[in-house]
């Protein structure tokens, strides 16, 4: 497993994420320009051994201030934000970050899909300017491989966006079309 990763964002926005990895944990720091809004996330996000989001802590800074929420599963699906019972995420497994392409390996990793299987992954999402905090549906498409690394069809249908992308050895997101791509 590599210890740091990082991504060049590009397209949707102007920027750069850098994570580093100690076994099922990931802190990292995006800064980025989107749509003319300046905004910096920092994030430390703990998996279970099943990788499914136990804790996730994210800190945000923006025109609008400085922003900390910090997020807790119990691996069954059920979510607390901020401390307080969020049943509007039942059911997610995940953490997404609107800032980060990192979170999308989390899924992918934790399905083990083989090519031609499907599965959705709705996620407690968290919004890059504000920090709020809402249930996204996602989907993904396991799609043959190629020479770059396993391809997966994925779906956001609240932002009526698809894609194709495409992970490394390791699972790590490697080409994020509109999105991102690796740095290193």
């Amino acid at each position: 497993m590599t210890r740091f990763a990082a991504w060049q964002h590009v397209e949707a926005r102007d920027g750069f994420e850098v994570v580093f990895i100690d076994g099922l944990r990931y802190a990292g720091e995006t800064a980025a320009v989107e749509a003319g809004e300046a905004w910096a996330v920092s994030y430390v996000i703990e998996l279970a051994e099943d990788a499914r989001t136990r804790r996730a802590h994210v800190s945000g800074l923006s025109a609008g201030g400085r922003r900390d929420v910090r997020l807790e599963a119990d691996g069954a699906g059920h979510w607390r934000v901020n401390g307080d019972p969020a049943p509007h995420l039942d059911g997610c497994l995940d953490v997404d970050l609107e800032s980060s392409s990192l979170t999308n390996a989390f899924p992918v990793h934790r399905f083990g899909l083989q090519i031609g299987e499907e599965a959705d992954a709705p996620a407690a999402y968290v919004r890059a300017l504000d920090l709020s905090v809402e249930r996204l549906e996602q989907h993904y498409v396991r799609l043959d491989d190629c020479e770059r690394g396993q391809r997966y069809h994925y779906a956001s249908p609240a932002f009526d966006f698809e894609c194709e992308i495409v992970y490394d050895e390791v699972g790590l997101v490697r080409d994020y079309p509109g999105i991102a791509v690796r740095a290193t």
